[in-house]
């Protein structure tokens, strides 16, 4: 594999294709009054899983940017009273920058079809169909890289100052991990406690979540020797609803 294909959907296994026609019980999933968050794997073809993974490492592993964001120093010296500490979000996790057409990372990508492929009609239908209605046009895309000890803390995702966002939207993520990792995994929100746990260790499988709502990703753990091998590629998209 060379190239990403210019649509979402040549990716996509039998179930995906049936959430993209309308047929799977998961399309609507996502509506008001349902949960805020579905995880499945086997969404994408499990050949091009493998590839997918093999060609992000060969054409963006080299010129990733590191974002490293710690726990503040402050968020424990300044406390003056027990059980007030305040957590800002944590992470620690690879990105491509895709905010300048001219960056790097923006070349790679167009060079190598994801641009494409992520900004396709099938992808933005594919997001449409889990939440049951209809997306806007100009959706951000963007890529990360878990490796050993990668994650991102306790967060909801939310903008109240952005009028567009403030009332919700759309994150649609696909994993492929190398078979290097042991396990890493979404704790998410229910009914106002971070109970719901499940795994993101997946090779081409979809976890999305109609935000905002308090979510985290635990550290990724790789298997025993294989540590220089082991990361979790993440593939999103961000959709404003119509």
């Amino acid at each position: 594999m060379r190239r990403f294909p210019p649509e979402f959907a040549d990716l996509l296994s039998a179930r995906g294709r049936r959430i993209l026609k309308g047929t799977d019980p998961l399309c609507g999933s996502l509506g008001e009054g349902n949960p805020r968050f579905v995880g499945h794997s086997g969404i994408i073809e499990g050949r091009w899983s493998r590839d997918c993974r093999k060609l992000l490492e060969k054409t963006l592993g080299p010129i990733l940017t590191r974002m490293e964001d710690p726990i503040p120093a402050g968020a424990l010296s300044s406390m003056t009273e027990n059980y007030a500490e305040l957590l800002p979000k944590t992470v620690r996790a690879s990105t491509a920058l895709f905010g300048s057409r001219r960056s790097r990372a923006w070349l790679a990508a167009e060079r190598n079809g994801l641009v494409e492929m992520l900004r396709s009609e099938s992808f933005r239908a594919f997001a449409s169909r889990l939440v049951g209605r209809p997306l806007r046009r100009g959706w951000g895309i963007q890529v990360l890289r878990y490796g050993p000890g990668d994650y991102a803390g306790p967060h909801n995702d939310h903008h109240p100052e952005d009028a567009e966002a403030r009332d919700g939207y759309l994150d649609v993520h696909f994993s492929f991990c190398s078979d290097g990792v042991a396990h890493q995994w979404l704790v998410y929100e229910r009914g106002g406690h971070l109970s719901d746990i499940t795994s993101v260790a997946t090779r081409g499988g979809l976890t999305a979540y109609r935000l905002p709502f308090w979510h985290y990703t635990t550290p990724l753990v790789a298997r025993r020797g294989q540590e220089g091998e082991a990361c979790r590629w993440v593939l999103l998209g961000t959709f404003l609803f119509a």
